[in-house]
């Protein structure tokens, strides 16, 4: 059996979304210390819809898989929805993640959240704060 599947393998290889959004409404980044993958993630939004979506990623292939999967999950979809997004799912759409490499699709996860949040915070939209992710003492980012 193959380490990585083929949505995993297309994903690295021909990434989707791949940039940045001058002026963004949201911007994420997050990044492991451990690993060394840094994830940032922009945000178009009109009429709390994900316009546009695109990212940048210092990172593994399960990284960069990870956010390219991501952004396509979200693109097109409400603010709120996108919230509802989880690593699980990315994992899942990519037809799974090696065990060591899971944390790449948390990252992912975490990205678009800190993006998420940033609209927000820009827009006083009012949030429950257990919704996202406290990226500045989990153990992802340290």
């Amino acid at each position: 059996m193959a380490l990585y599947s083929e949505k995993v393998m297309d994903h690295f290889k021909n990434p989707r979304n791949v940039g940045v959004i001058d002026n963004a409404d949201g911007v994420g980044e997050v990044g492991n210390a451990k690993c060394g993958d840094i994830m940032k993630i922009y945000l178009k939004i009109e009429n709390n819809i994900i316009e546009d979506v695109k990212f940048e990623t210092f990172g593994c292939g399960s990284a960069i898989a990870s956010s390219s999967m991501a952004t396509e999950m979200i693109k097109g979809k409400s603010i709120f929805d996108a919230m509802e997004l989880t690593n699980k799912a990315v994992a899942e759409a990519l037809d799974g993640l090696p065990a060591q490499k899971l944390h790449c699709s948390v990252l992912a996860e975490e990205a678009i959240k800190k993006a998420l949040k940033d609209y927000f915070d820009k827009n006083n939209i009012p949030y429950d704060t257990k919704q996202f992710p406290d990226c500045e003492n989990c153990h992802h980012c340290h």
